[in-house]
């Protein structure tokens, strides 16, 4: 008997015949032998539709209230499912993400998981339940607060507790057959990935491919948890993110990103520690940065450019500023139409010329590259919002990825 952590999204509940479908698999791979813990998300657009009657309600951030009004998504459909599941026959319960063990730091709207205590879980498996967990969500153990994980958070919720549980597979169903060469709303000949190594996996998550979050393939590779990702519409095999696969691509996938902004504080004193206020200031503020470039300088000063998640925006307006200030520059400003194109492969690290090749595709397109960031196995451009479709189709075909499958 294998114990099976499957993950569905809020496309495979977002109406009462989804949901019943939902079931009807879960009841099937119980019948087939194995034990079950299904995480998962609120239904379809819920989240977005609680979003939106909180910034209707109050026009004020409310972080900890927030969370309480988001978690009611994920307990909605928990109890649907348990009850879709007792219909067909099986005993099923639900739990939310505190019932389940699941405990996070206080960092509200953006929680990371510290442990798992699956206890209830466990007894509920050995009584023969099928066992429905909220996903998204946890506790802070010091305040007792309900936490939400971020964007993604179901899949980080179904990876860990695939972890703590030790289960023998981990299961994210979703509205896509699996991970792609590109995004295929973008790339027509974008093909599906059979298998995909899990540092790969994290550098195109990492870089906007939105399939799975970060945290989630994190948790797979620290604890060796295969992830399955397949499509909740049908049976047939999705992508498995996994230690090692049988091939190293030079170039596996290409992600893109238009939700980020670039920063430039311009005028800088060039003198040592500057650039320290400035990512200190960043870093306790929560703001990750992830491309950095300072141009030379000149006449004793210099300009330093950054880019941050659209989510921070404004955080890192405002301490950037309050640096610039306290430094002497000439001020700051904020560019949001750009987008980053990332090139990722493992086999990157020991095939040269891939960034001769990217960049040439993109000047023969006619398209500027305005920052650069590198890794051993990816390549990171910044260009103009309004060029990255055309970017990414030149690179898809240009590196070899039509249709490509691995």
């Amino acid at each position: 008997m294998a114990l099976v952590i499957q993950k569905y999204g809020g496309t495979s509940v977002a109406d009462a015949e989804r949901i019943r479908h939902v079931a009807t698999r879960i009841v099937d791979t119980v019948r087939d032998g194995d034990e079950v813990v299904a995480v998962v998300s609120a239904m379809g657009i819920r989240t977005d539709e609680l979003l939106e009657l909180a910034a209707e309600v109050s026009g004020r951030s409310h972080p900890r209230e927030l969370d309480m009004l988001l978690t009611a998504g994920e307990r909605v459909t928990m109890a649907l499912v348990a009850m879709a599941i007792q219909d067909l026959g099986i005993a099923a319960t639900s739990l939310t993400g505190s019932q389940a063990g699941i405990l996070t730091n206080g960092r509200h709207g953006q929680a990371e998981i510290v442990e798992i205590r699956a206890n209830r879980i466990r007894e509920a498996l050995n009584e023969g339940k099928v066992v429905i967990v909220a996903g998204f969500q946890g506790v802070d153990p010091d305040s007792r607060d309900v936490t939400t994980l971020g964007r993604g958070g179901s899949d980080a919720t179904a990876v860990a507790l695939a972890a703590a549980l030790t289960a023998d597979r981990c299961e994210l169903y979703k509205d896509v057959d699996g991970v792609f060469t590109a995004d295929p709303r973008l790339v027509e000949a974008a093909g599906k990935i059979d298998e995909i190594n899990f540092e790969e996996m994290l550098e195109l998550a990492s870089a906007g491919a939105g399939v799975l979050m970060p945290r989630s393939v994190e948790f797979g590779r620290r604890f060796k948890i295969p992830i399955h990702v397949r499509s909740s519409f049908h049976d047939g095999e999705g992508t498995w993110v996994k230690e090692e696969t049988m091939e190293q691509a030079v170039v596996r996938g290409i992600a893109h990103d238009e939700s980020e902004a670039k920063v430039t504080v311009y005028q800088v004193p060039d003198t040592p520690g500057v650039a320290a206020s400035l990512f200190e200031a960043l870093a306790e503020a929560g703001v990750n940065v992830d491309m950095i470039v300072q141009n030379v300088s000149r006449d004793g000063s210099t300009d330093i450019s950054f880019t941050v998640p659209g989510v921070s925006i404004d955080r890192a307006t405002k301490e950037s500023e309050a640096v610039a200030a306290s430094v002497g520059a000439g001020g700051v400003t904020v560019d949001r139409d750009i987008a980053r194109i990332s090139v990722v492969g493992l086999g990157m690290k020991t095939e040269s010329g891939v960034a001769a090749r990217m960049f040439r595709l993109l000047s023969n397109e006619g398209i500027n590259i305005e920052m650069i960031s590198t890794s051993t196995i990816r390549i990171s451009c910044v260009v103009r919002a309004d060029r990255v479709g055309e970017a990414v189709r030149a690179l898809h075909t240009g590196l070899g990825l039509d249709q490509a499958t691995s």
